[in-house]
């Protein structure tokens, strides 16, 4: 039983997001295999389930959400498998939210592999997203009389927030005017770390947890989201494309206004100023004018910026953890995954 595991019991991340994809992967096809064949198709291919054939294959991503799910019922004293609907009603809904970004931001890869809408279509891919988004309530739905009756208004808060924070993303591409940091950090709180919230609150609730419980799990995972997206935007800038899968300095072809970009914009020195000016162009960026900008955040602080704000976040959602109400050793394994979010290389 959770209840009893302690910190000696306590997995290490690669092991607790092994056991996670053990519970929630034949749930989760279970209810892809309810789609049409057409859906069911590309979803399988996007999962990293089958090629672009139907040859089987093992390309999934780290399913990092439905751990955080499973583990936050142990962590209120409850079981994993009450928490198991929820865990897919989130994967479910990341991944129709992953389908619709890569449209968004043209993004050609993902895994090491072409994008969905490079193999089946602009056009099915956001039908396969939306599918996807309506399956996750559906599974909601069906997990039992706590989760329909108040898991499905957290989950729709959080697609809400995420959806909110994807228009703004995208609006502030377009700006020429100067994001404020501030905004852009509400941005991600809503683009990203909402998701991860409500994916925390979700297992608590499914768990058993109390009202006091389940928002101090939605606490953990929202400050660990943004953690995640300071994170996600520095190996924008600067992870090396081997190991993540995406071109180099992607997120500076596509004049994303990360979190380091805006804080280097926003510092008012002369390299940022720089920046500015590549930024405003219109013509595309030049390899070597890509390899100035990434310096020029750096230089304008931004780079350096990003890496505390991951780290006090980080340390604000483990406060969070600090509960003596929380079961030890679930804790114990949420701290694991959120040490691997925020010193990850892809």
């Amino acid at each position: 039983m959770a209840s009893s595991q302690t910190l000696t019991d306590a997995r290490p991340a690669f092991e607790v997001l092994a056991w996670s994809r053990e519970v929630v992967e034949p749930l989760l096809r279970q209810a892809v295999d309810r789609l049409p064949p057409p859906a069911r198709r590309i979803a399988g291919y996007h999962f990293g389930w089958h090629d672009e054939d139907g040859t089987p294959t093992r390309a999934g991503g780290k399913a990092i959400r439905p751990a955080l799910t499973l583990l936050s019922a142990r962590a209120v004293g409850g079981h994993e498998r009450a928490a198991a609907p929820a865990a897919v009603a989130v994967e479910l809904a990341h991944n129709y939210s992953l389908l619709h970004d890569d449209l968004i931001d043209a993004d050609e890869a993902r895994r090491h592999r072409p994008t969905a809408w490079k193999v089946f279509g602009s056009a099915q891919a956001i039908l396969v997203g939306d599918v996807l988004h309506a399956l996750a309530f559906d599974v909601l739905a069906c997990g039992g009389t706590a989760l329909a009756a108040h898991g499905t208004p957290l989950l729709s808060s959080a697609l809400l927030d995420l959806a909110g924070g994807q228009c703004a993303d995208v609006a502030f591409e377009a700006r020429t005017d100067a994001v404020p940091v501030d905004e852009c950090l509400e941005m991600v709180r809503c683009k990203t770390a909402a998701l991860l919230g409500g994916a925390c609150a979700l297992g608590a609730l499914a768990g058993g947890a109390v009202p006091s419980q389940v928002e101090r799990m939605r606490a953990f995972g929202e400050q660990l989201g943004l953690a995640f997206q300071m994170v996600d935007d520095l190996l924008g800038i600067w992870g090396e494309p081997s190991v993540t899968g995406k071109p180099v300095r992607a997120d500076l072809a596509q004049r994303k206004k990360s979190l380091p970009v805006v804080a280097a914009l926003a510092s008012g020195t002369p390299a940022g100023d720089e920046l500015a000016e590549l930024y405003h162009r219109d013509t595309p960026l030049t390899d070597a004018e890509l390899v100035r900008a990434a310096d020029l955040v750096e230089l304008a602080g931004g780079r350096a910026w990003a890496q505390t704000q991951a780290d006090d976040r980080m340390e604000s959602a483990l406060v969070e953890l600090q509960a003596d109400t929380l079961v030890p050793g679930a804790a114990a394994e949420l701290l694991n995954i959120a040490r691997l979010i925020t010193r990850r290389d892809h």
